[in-house]
């Protein structure tokens, strides 16, 4: 299975302006830019579109483990904050954290924490950032 999203970008790195797209059509020439990026613009960024990604990814992962525990969770709310730091190689993803709450009838904190930690592992998304990935779960009561 593959899955395309696309960029373009006009001009330089500071007064330039891009936008993103989906093969979909969810991102449909969204635009970016230093501002957005870098500062408080308008625009998305590459940083948020990780973050969304790795939350949507982790909160299935997490739904498929607590599956297999014998459990159906009613909701699963899951923010991913990424964090961009500048280093001496310049610009990286240092570290992203996943805050999740979920009602899930039935489980006690163990179970939620146990297939939490297994959806943090498992989930393609966390497999494919080189950075440090933490993890805050509330089982909702």
């Amino acid at each position: 299975m593959k899955r395309k999203g696309s960029a373009v970008w006009t001009g330089d790195l500071k007064s330039g302006k891009g936008t993103v797209s989906s093969a979909s059509g969810v991102l449909n020439e969204n635009r970016y830019g230093f501002q957005s990026r870098f500062e408080e613009g308008s625009g998305t960024n590459p940083e948020e579109l990780i973050g969304a990604a790795h939350a949507g990814c982790f909160s299935m992962a997490l739904s498929g483990e607590l599956d297999k525990a014998g459990f159906t969770a009613e909701r699963i709310a899951t923010t991913a904050t990424v964090s961009l730091e500048k280093g001496d190689a310049g610009f990286s993803i240092s570290a992203v954290h996943l805050d999740v709450s979920a009602k899930v009838p039935g489980a006690d904190d163990a179970a939620f924490q146990k297939a939490a930690e297994g959806a943090k592992a498992g989930c393609p998304v966390s497999r494919l950032l080189n950075a440090d990935i933490t993890l805050s779960a509330t089982l909702e009561g």
